[in-house]
């Protein structure tokens, strides 16, 4: 028998009512979430531009591709945590959604800690290997190591945030993101604006209202007439359970982890032609984050609905969902697309008037923009693969294509051409093989009863 509390907030049962309206009840919260999580790293960006100059924006622009390398394994392992914790509460078990939840808890801890201290120790020699310009450099390091130090409030969020998302609560983690973001921007214009104390200042800034997210997401958990309630001393690795978020959420990782690397060798390459092309490149990243967020917030979504739905055995509402997940990404990430390919001159503006990096931003973003359809549907059928527990197919697509031939492609062309527009085309075209295995596989595989042969081996 399921279980689902009714009261405003809690778990949410999404193996029933519309599925359509249940997933855009789901991917809205999240869609406005990202909007406010894209708030943290242009605010750093515009704001640090603003009063300290080009060579502070390379700095702050360039973190983003190493970032998501020091901290997409582990957010890869979240997303495991929140496959087993979806499948559990649409089963309706209820003392092992509460095991994935205290477990998953207990490994973002680890998890947090070892972050920190391996980011702020070897900050310096990822910054040599990504061939960071000269005068970039002491800005760079300065700014990623106080970022890092703060690395265990990033992971925290995204696990909480996680762990609320996989019970149907989309909602919570917006509203807790929302006043993060409004004070990440006050305290970036307080400390580098007013207090002048450097680049550095907008790294504290963030890591701080990163940590208030982080402080109000656990008070809620911990709330007593929570369904799930945390408790700090039930905190622990259940093994069992952890051997299931690992099979889930490693190849997720690994995935993810892969990705960044490729991204990061892509940005050594870009790092090789300067400065303004590091702003260019870090800064077109940063807007290209917006178009990204719907693609975002429907992969949220189907892959708890998957999740929750094929642990009920609601086989075909399940393919329902898959499809208007699917379409609806699409749609929206290529509607985006178009007004960024007509408005990124306007947008590079905002942020660096040097008409070189304006330059190298629009030729970039008007390279891969006709092409956000192709990268909403590897990632939302990604998504869906993820839900039904097939998370081993998206990491071996990416693993080939994201990263093995787009690094082999990248460093053919540079070798035997050496123009940065090359750089970019690596995009669109990983995007389309992706796509079409994907397409083959979604069409062609019997992803829907992968749940069921396990239960049947165990």
């Amino acid at each position: 028998m399921r279980f689902v509390s009714h009261s405003k907030g809690q778990s949410v049962d999404m193996t029933k009512g519309n599925p359509y309206l249940v997933i855009f009840k789901f991917a809205l919260p999240v869609f406005l979430s990202q909007v406010f999580q894209q708030l943290y790293n242009t605010a750093d960006s515009f704001i640090v531009s603003e009063f300290l100059g080009t060579e502070a924006l390379a700095a702050v622009s360039s973190s983003g591709n190493l970032i998501f390398l020091m901290i997409s394994f582990f957010e890869g392992l979240a997303v495991g945590a929140g496959i087993v914790i979806s499948r559990y509460f649409g089963a309706g078990q209820r003392e092992r959604v509460s095991h994935a939840i205290h477990t998953n808890l207990a490994l973002g801890i680890v998890s947090g800690v070892f972050l920190t201290v391996f980011g702020v120790l070897f900050t310096p020699t990822f910054l040599h290997w990504m061939n960071v310009d000269y005068d970039v450099l002491p800005h760079a390091v300065e700014y990623f190591r106080y970022y890092f130090f703060g690395a265990i409030a990033m992971v925290m969020y995204n696990i909480c945030r996680g762990i609320m998302n996989a019970l149907g609560d989309s909602r919570r983690p917006l509203y807790y993101l929302i006043f993060s973001s409004v004070l990440n921007v006050i305290l970036d214009y307080l400390f580098v604006g007013v207090f002048h104390w450097g680049v550095k200042s907008a790294a504290i800034a963030t890591v701080i209202s990163q940590a208030s997210s982080v402080i109000l997401c656990l008070c809620y958990l911990c709330k007593k007439d929570s369904e799930y309630r945390v408790e700090f001393s039930k905190i622990r690795f259940h093994t069992e359970i952890l051997c299931e978020i690992v099979r889930y959420g490693l190849p997720s990782g690994v995935q993810n982890s892969v990705i960044g690397f490729a991204n990061v060798v892509l940005q050594s390459q870009v790092n090789s032609f300067g400065k303004l092309a590091m702003a260019a490149f870090g800064t077109q990243a940063k807007i290209e984050g917006f178009a990204f967020m719907p693609i975002t917030g429907f992969n949220m979504a189907l892959t708890t609905f998957i999740g929750q739905n094929l642990g009920a055995r609601e086989y075909s509402r399940a393919k329902k969902g898959a499809r208007f997940g699917i379409l609806s990404a699409m749609v929206l990430a290529e509607i985006i697309g178009v007004f960024y390919y007509i408005l990124s001159p306007q947008l590079m503006a905002v942020f660096d008037e040097t008409p070189r990096v304006i330059e190298l931003g629009v030729m970039h973003a008007r390279t891969t923009a006709p092409f956000y359809f192709l990268l909403a549907f590897s990632h939302s059928v990604a998504a869906v693969c993820r839900g039904a527990g097939k998370a081993f197919v998206p990491m071996s697509i990416m693993l080939g294509i994201w990263c093995v031939f787009r690094l082999i492609y990248v460093m053919t062309v540079m070798h035997f051409v050496g123009e940065i527009g090359y750089i970019f085309m690596a995009y669109p075209i990983t995007w389309i093989i992706s796509s079409i295995i994907y397409l083959l596989y979604y069409c062609l595989s019997d992803w829907v009863h992968g749940f069921d042969r396990e239960g049947r081996k165990a």
